[in-house]
């Protein structure tokens, strides 16, 4: 093991790329796990999702004395104040680096309930109240970007809060998103508001395209099929990353920038390996440019402190690459059309079954105080 301050790690920031834990929960804010993240593995930020918090609320120890106090409430209630006192201890904790950085990392991430994902106004009336709940300017509102979220990121950036916009597997689909984020600061602006305190993240799912077109090459099973394996997550990816910078380059973006806005970043999301026979960082050592982010977990964290070699920017002169195996995959019979509409409704079927998990323990641990 490489020392705890590790340098592939002190690279991939030096390279611009934010590093994000993609986990919480009260034992990592109560341990100083988290705190050690900051300090020796240059993690400056957190994302959660309805799995994590599943997960986190497994170990219900943690999170008894809070529930004992909470008095007669719904489920739905008692999540609420169980994730949000997580994610604003967390905030504080990242209070620092979110001053430092003027406000582009420290950030904390909280989704709003994915049964609203195909419900526009539910989605804008939730993502204000767990703002307020919250109550940290380093908070950011996870919207799926479904089509129906489109219109609610918009509304919500345009209410003046941070957007972190997670599910996206389509360029296509990205790129109506970057729009949606344009307009919503332009509303915003339009509105009379600071723009340059609204900021935003668009969370671009890497390792479950891999999976999904891995499993359509393997049953092609031509040699040319089999020969492209691992390659469509990275090269997703690095497409995604070309059409951000088309955005930036715009007239549009321009305007807004001269008034203050903060560019929107890609993010990295679902970065853990799934394929044992891949290397284990490969979703952070190939994506690495500069105003990108990182979400990983903690195993791939220690993963690219151990072993990771990071070699300066592998998305910029790997673009037209990307093209190419993209169309290559097209050749030899992976429609990724299909593939990305199939991820984002799977994505969202996923994380519905995670808060119904989510709503069973903690209407369990209600049931037993």
């Amino acid at each position: 093991m490489t020392d705890t301050h590790s340098t592939s790690l002190e690279d991939l920031s030096g390279a611009g790329v934010s590093i994000w834990l993609d986990d919480l929960s009260r034992d990592r804010l109560t341990s100083g796990n988290l705190q050690r993240l900051i300090d020796e593995r240059s993690v400056v930020g957190v994302t959660t999702n309805p799995s994590i918090f599943a997960a986190a609320l497994s170990d219900g120890g943690a999170y008894r004395a809070q529930l004992s106090g909470l008095g007669d409430v719904e489920v739905g209630e008692a999540i609420r104040v169980l994730t949000t006192t997580d994610v604003r201890d967390a905030c504080d904790l990242f209070a620092g680096i979110h001053r430092d950085t003027d406000g582009v990392d420290g950030r904390v991430s909280i989704e709003v309930e994915p049964e609203l994902a195909h419900d526009t106004d539910a989605t804008v009336e939730q993502a204000a109240l767990l703002h307020g709940v919250v109550g940290r300017d380093n908070v950011l509102i996870k919207i799926p970007g479904t089509r129906e979220g489109l219109p609610a990121i918009r509304r919500t950036l345009a209410a003046g809060i941070s957007v972190n916009v997670t599910l996206i597997f389509s360029v296509d689909r990205y790129r109506e998103v970057m729009d949606a984020w344009m307009s919503g600061l332009e509303d915003a602006a339009a509105a009379g508001r600071d723009i340059s305190t609204i900021h935003s993240v668009a969370s671009f799912f890497v390792s479950r395209v891999d999976s999904e077109v891995d499993k359509r090459l393997e049953a092609i099973g031509s040699p040319e099929a089999l020969g492209m394996r691992g390659r469509a997550g990275i090269a997703n990816s690095r497409v995604a990353y070309s059409a951000w910078l088309d955005a930036i380059a715009t007239d549009r973006w321009k305007a807004l920038e001269k008034q203050g806005a903060r560019a929107q970043r890609p993010l990295w999301a679902s970065t853990s390996v799934k394929n044992p026979e891949y290397d284990d960082t490969m979703y952070v050592t190939h994506l690495v440019a500069p105003h990108c982010v990182n979400t990983m977990p903690e195993g791939t964290l220690n993963a690219v402190a151990d072993h990771g070699v990071i070699s300066g920017d592998t998305i910029t002169s790997n673009i037209d690459d990307a093209v190419h195996v993209l169309a290559g995959l097209r050749d030899v019979g992976v429609d990724m059309g299909d593939v990305v509409v199939k991820l984002e409704d799977e994505g969202v079927e996923k994380f519905v079954a995670s808060w119904h998990e989510l709503e069973s323990r903690v209407s369990n641990a209600l049931a037993q105080r």
